[in-house]
């Protein structure tokens, strides 16, 4: 009898194709809507594994319903969906796809960083709506890339990642984060600063580390304040690292310049979300690591961790060792 396994949203056909011979698959079929949590619960009851992706809330009380669980793997570089703890707890193992995303994400991340420090958007959409009268020496004025100074909040892979595509544009890169990485600092030239420091000193900051309780508002009005007035944030990483309110009120009073945001604290950001009312705010709806081939690249991976937990095997990005050690 094959196994069952729940996916919880249309995946890309070559990671289905993976799953199909060796599982039974109760695959919610909308590919731009969640599965409802209702449906879940019920989907889930008797469940040996989990697809799911970011957008999925795993949380205690729906692994409390999930008897036969024994895999959870996620469709996406981080597992902050998922209460990692209970799965544990259960023994059930938790993978995600980290690797695979990191250029993917990074190339966005920088060109994040040059649409918003030379208002693209805001260039395109003044063009597209007949304003464009005659040339004129300060319009739409940007702020310098090339030269400048980067600040990475988060030097991990995909931070490293940004720092190297840094360096083509002849820019000083500073970094903190949780431990200093040495291999970085020789191969890249980054330099180790202190929070504060970093802020204070560069014209681009831009956040990367993940989203953890010592993270979540990481970046509020104080950290703002000691921004240079020209200084643009990037944040391509998680949206509860800044603080929205602070960020809104710096960006609308002058405090920072400009902010270039792929990520919310609640998604789907609503068209009425404050901070998509501002002209210096660039915006878009997490599309960090969707390019075609690293998509089907993140289903396939994602497909071969569940395949490999389901036969008993250490997936190859599993979350949880604990699980296996106690196993």
């Amino acid at each position: 009898m094959k196994p069952k396994v729940v996916v919880t949203r249309k995946l890309p056909d070559q990671a289905i194709e993976m799953l199909a011979p060796y599982c039974e698959l109760d695959i919610w079929p909308a590919e731009d809507e969640p599965i409802p949590r209702k449906v879940l619960e019920q989907n889930i009851r008797d469940a040996d594994g989990l697809y799911c992706l970011l957008t999925d809330t795993i949380d205690q009380t729906l692994l409390d319903q999930a008897h036969r669980l024994r895999v959870i793997s996620n469709m996406a570089g981080g597992y902050n969906n998922i209460d990692v703890g209970a799965a544990s707890r259960r023994r059930i193992m938790v993978t995600n796809t980290p690797d695979v995303l990191t250029e993917t994400t990074a190339d966005l991340t920088f060109a994040l960083l040059m649409a918003t420090a030379r208002r693209i958007v805001e260039a395109e959409r003044f063009l597209r709506n007949g304003e464009w009268r005659t040339w004129s020496p300060m319009l739409l004025t940007g702020q310098d890339i090339y030269g400048a100074t980067m600040g990475i909040i988060g030097l991990g892979r995909i931070g490293s990642a940004v720092a190297r595509r840094a360096c083509g544009f002849n820019m000083r890169v500073l970094y903190h984060s949780t431990h200093r990485n040495e291999l970085a600092e020789q191969e890249l030239g980054v330099e180790y600063a202190r929070l504060d420091e970093l802020l204070s000193q560069s014209d681009f900051v831009v956040i990367m580390t993940p989203l953890t309780p010592q993270t979540r508002n990481l970046i509020g009005a104080r950290e703002l304040a000691l921004m240079k007035p020209t200084a643009v944030l990037i944040n391509a990483a998680r949206g509860g690292i800044v603080d929205e309110q602070a960020l809104y009120d710096a960006l609308k009073s002058g405090v920072i310049w400009a902010a270039g945001l792929d990520v919310f604290e609640q998604e789907p950001a609503m068209p009425d979300h404050p901070l998509l009312s501002l002209p210096n705010v660039t915006a878009l709806p997490h599309i960090g690591s969707a390019s075609i081939r690293t998509r089907v690249r993140m289903a396939k991976l994602a497909a071969e961790n569940l395949l490999d937990g389901l036969a008993g095997k250490v997936p190859k990005c599993l979350v949880n060792k604990e699980v296996m050690e106690e196993n």
